[in-house]
């Protein structure tokens, strides 16, 4: 599959005819959300993970030099915490070019985890599957963070994604391994370059 998803994100027909749709956010959506929105509520999907294995060519990185972003890996037993909002269809538009480097759309059934109804809801998460070109894939949690760090793009440095992720899920009182081990990593090299 090529780098560009726009295309193949335009003909997903599932929620036609709907006024509105909710959109799962597990990376940058959560803490960047710049696009209208009708409602906004914490949210869960199960039996996925987050894990910085696709490459951001566009956007924390450069083709040359990709930098790493977040993608979902399924996991059985897992449950990804992360921000649903309730968009109108139009605003697909934008985040398809936002999204357009590997993401397609795809459905999921997603849990709130407020007390407002409904208590689950079907929806739309924009998922960087393995066969995308732009898919980097699992690595060792010190090289992610050296690739991290190095990597630079037109939205700023790749390191501002993960810090202001894991600040984001922190703040939202939600736990994350493989977040939360890279930022250690991070802050490690930060501080061995600092020395140096």
């Amino acid at each position: 599959m090529s780098f560009d998803t726009t295309a193949y994100n335009r003909q997903m027909t599932h929620f036609d005819g709907h006024d509105s749709v909710w959109l799962f956010g597990y990376g940058s959506l959560i803490w960047k959300a710049d696009f209208d929105y009708l409602e906004r509520r914490p949210a869960a999907i199960r039996g996925w993970t987050r894990r910085f294995w696709q490459g951001s060519h566009d956007h924390r990185g450069t083709p040359e030099a990709p930098g790493r972003v977040l993608t979902l890996a399924e996991q059985a037993d897992a449950v990804c915490h992360g921000i649903a909002y309730r968009i109108a269809p139009r605003v697909f538009e934008p985040l398809d070019i936002r999204e357009k480097n590997g993401y397609l759309r795809v459905v999921t059934r997603m849990d709130f985890m407020d007390s407002a109804t409904p208590a689950t809801a079907e929806g739309v998460v924009y998922l960087a599957g393995a066969d995308n070109a732009a898919y980097l894939g699992p690595a060792s949690e010190a090289e992610i963070a050296r690739q991290i760090a190095a990597s630079h793009g037109p939205s700023g440095p790749n390191r501002d994604y993960l810090l202001n992720l894991a600040q984001a899920l922190r703040e939202l009182g939600w736990d994350d391994a493989h977040v939360f081990a890279l930022e250690r990593e991070l802050d490690a090299l930060e501080m061995a370059h600092a020395r140096d």
